[in-house]
């Protein structure tokens, strides 16, 4: 039977796998654009080095390509992803108009906010949407991601690894945090968003994206939300029911169908991912996320 660390960056039994699998995750990725813009810095260096005004649903969507390469695809486009995006955050700078310094977007500080922003942010969605995760399952998904977070070139032990030091690391963080004029415009954008070109057929029904971003908005962390003050306050209990029908309806929906929301590029490599696994005799009929039941897995040659 092939060695699974061959097959995946991330086996099927990892805390990672129920995580990045949850249908929430595309909640938590703009959540987790929406707390990334508090750093003063990193917020100006998507700003100054990227097209997102025109195009937040293809940052999105090359983030979830990475996640994905990084989870499911196998150790060799893993790495590869990692050489490209660190390829371009060497060549990228800052401009810094408060200080007129420059600086590098590779800087491990601003990498490693980025990172836990992300990660925290997928975590805490869905466990508040409803995936069962116990406390140790919840600092194993963190531990996991430290490999994630080394092929953005950090080093996996300067990375919060567990639920308190990434407590620990976000009350560390709280005096840089505040809310720019591109943080506020970013977080108005991402809850009524420009639609890319090839979208623009579906401009008539751009109201209903509202409520996704208000919803995106209302699970940020109390203080950050306290920051923006983007939207009147609504009770805690309604924003967790909200969350839970969108989890639900959207953990309904059959895997290939969801897989149209992803860039090709992205789906090619799923699908790679269910033909080696397939292979090797995990049992794929339900897709990728039919593996998070360990009666999928090969069972182990008897002794």
């Amino acid at each position: 039977m092939a060695n699974i660390e061959d097959l995946v960056v991330q086996p099927p039994q990892s805390a990672t796998w129920q995580v990045h699998l949850d249908r929430s995750m595309w909640v938590g990725g703009v959540r987790g654009l929406m707390l990334q813009a508090l750093h003063p810095l990193a917020m100006r260096g998507v700003w100054q080095n990227s097209n997102f005004q025109e195009d937040p649903f293809g940052r999105l969507r090359r983030t979830a390509d990475f996640v994905g390469r990084v989870t499911f695809g196998s150790p060799e486009q893993a790495d590869e992803i990692g050489r490209r995006v660190r390829g371009i955050h060497k060549a990228l700078r800052i401009h810094d108009p408060d200080t007129g310094r420059t600086h590098r977007v590779d800087d491990p500080e601003l990498l490693l906010w980025v990172h836990c922003a992300e990660v925290s942010s997928y975590l805490e969605v869905a466990r508040r949407g409803g995936l069962g995760l116990t406390e140790r399952q919840a600092d194993r998904y963190l531990h996991e991601q430290r490999k994630s977070a080394a092929y953005v070139g950090l080093h996996p032990e300067d990375v919060p690894g567990s639920c308190a030091e990434m407590d620990a690391y976000f009350k560390q963080m709280r005096p840089v945090l505040r809310v720019t004029e591109e943080a506020a415009s970013t977080v108005r954008f991402l809850m009524w968003p420009r639609l890319p070109h090839e979208l623009r057929l579906l401009s008539a029904g751009k109201p209903a994206y509202f409520p996704f971003g208000a919803l995106c908005y209302y699970t940020l962390p109390d203080w950050a939300r306290r920051m923006y003050g983007a939207l009147p306050e609504v009770p805690r209990a309604t924003v967790t029911a909200a969350l839970r029908a969108f989890r639900l309806g959207m953990n309904s929906l059959p895997e290939p169908v969801h897989d149209h929301a992803f860039m090709p590029a992205t789906r090619e490599m799923l699908r790679a991912a269910r033909e080696r696994l397939g292979a090797a005799g995990y049992d794929v009929s339900k897709g990728l996320k039919g593996l998070t039941d360990p009666r999928r897995w090969p069972r182990a040659p008897a002794a």
